[in-house]
């Protein structure tokens, strides 16, 4: 159990996918102009990014490394990942028109999000069991829904802000998104 619970404050927090480990930035900085957005982008990736995950390990260890197959880690992964994306946009697209809409072109990207694949594949390297790879993929998405949500947040805020002209758009998001970074780099002095 504890081991467990390293590995969600780890991939959480300290590890962040987004902030420490630069992976998904796509769609991070493009979806992230409003909350609303965020948290459907959020939801999408979570459940994505988990199943891959999991689905990912058993395909590692079940057909994969029996059969000497593991130099097709990589078209399986993204074979995987491009069949949960599209069930994720047909699922969305009926439920949530708007929301479908809102996402537009970066909910079909969660695809090449290497977010999802980088995940799906340092479980495979830090030879994690099937548990320990769903933890890993559950709290990585968890850290990254945490922060996109937390960096819309901000930049709506930013919008509203008297900014010199210099700073406007895209200058100040990457300045807010440093130092959101360097704000989730002081969780790594709790592991310590």
């Amino acid at each position: 159990m504890r081991d467990l619970l390293l590995i969600i404050l780890a991939n959480g927090l300290v590890n962040n996918v987004v902030l420490s480990r630069f992976l998904g930035l796509c769609s991070f900085m493009g979806v992230s102009n409003k909350v609303s957005s965020a948290i459907g982008m959020a939801m999408a990736t979570t459940f994505v990014l988990t199943m891959a995950t999991g689905v990912g390990w058993i395909i590692e260890h079940a057909v994969l490394v029996p059969l000497g197959l593991e130099y097709l880690r990589l078209l399986s992964f993204i074979m995987v990942i491009a069949s949960l994306v599209q069930l994720t946009e047909l699922f969305i697209a009926k439920q949530s028109p708007e929301l479908h809409r809102t996402l537009g072109i970066f909910l079909p990207l969660i695809t090449t999000n290497c977010a999802v694949l980088g995940v799906s594949l340092l479980t495979i390297q830090e030879n994690l069991n099937f548990i320990q790879a769903l933890v890993y993929g559950l709290s990585s998405a968890l850290g990254f829904s945490l922060v996109i949500i937390l960096f819309a947040g901000l930049r709506q805020r930013l919008e509203k802000s008297v900014l010199p002209d210099l700073f406007h758009g895209t200058p100040i998001s990457f300045i807010t998104a440093g130092i959101l970074a360097m704000a989730f780099a002081g969780f790594g002095g709790l592991a310590g």
